[in-house]
């Protein structure tokens, strides 16, 4: 069973990601898969953190005032349930995060969302270096496709397994939501 002071941490689940800007992405089930790690932490009576991204260009699909920035269906926060904006990369810098969770005596993470190589990357590694316990649910994370140096597009599955591989390497927890969701005791 995991431990009560484990929180579900979602990362940037809002509508701008369908856009077609970000080209093609991985786990195209990912959203179900959040869904039903919402719902298991929410039966539980377990700490939920809903992390949005505000970006600062008024073009992006995920700046505050554009529909993009609103939540998607299967992440929308309850009232009750924390909020915070960031405008970087990890949901650690500029948020407060981290005194938040200190203070719901918080010291293990499931985390879940948009986008692997940045978003969820970034937030990983700071937790980890903050001594918080991660767990990463790999198949309710989204990895779009990437652009290297030779123009060359990088398929998203490459960038999401890599990028899972990557976090797995520095001690990191990797599990299906199917491995998970039976260790949230209701």
């Amino acid at each position: 069973m995991l431990p009560p002071t484990t929180a579900l941490l979602l990362l940037c689940i809002q509508k701008g990601w369908d856009h077609p800007h970000w080209g093609g992405r991985s786990h195209p089930g990912a959203e179900a898969c959040i869904h039903d790690l919402l719902e298991a932490f929410r039966s539980a009576g377990r700490p939920v953190v809903h992390i949005r991204q505000d970006h600062a260009d008024p073009h992006s699909p995920l700046c505050p005032g554009q529909p993009g920035h609103a939540f998607k269906p299967e992440a929308t926060p309850l009232d009750h349930e924390l909020v915070l904006g960031k405008t970087g990369s990890s949901a650690f810098s500029g948020t407060g995060l981290e005194e938040l969770l200190r203070r719901m005596g918080v010291d293990r993470l499931v985390v879940a969302g948009f986008t692997a190589a940045d978003d969820v990357s970034s937030t990983v590694r700071s937790a980890r270096d903050l001594g918080f316990r991660v767990m990463v649910m790999q198949d309710a994370v989204v990895a779009f496709e990437l652009e290297d140096l030779e123009a060359e597009i990088i398929p998203p599955e490459e960038v999401h397994r890599v990028t899972m591989a990557e976090l797995h390497g520095l001690s990191g927890l990797i599990l299906e939501t199917a491995a998970c969701l039976p260790h949230v005791p209701v």
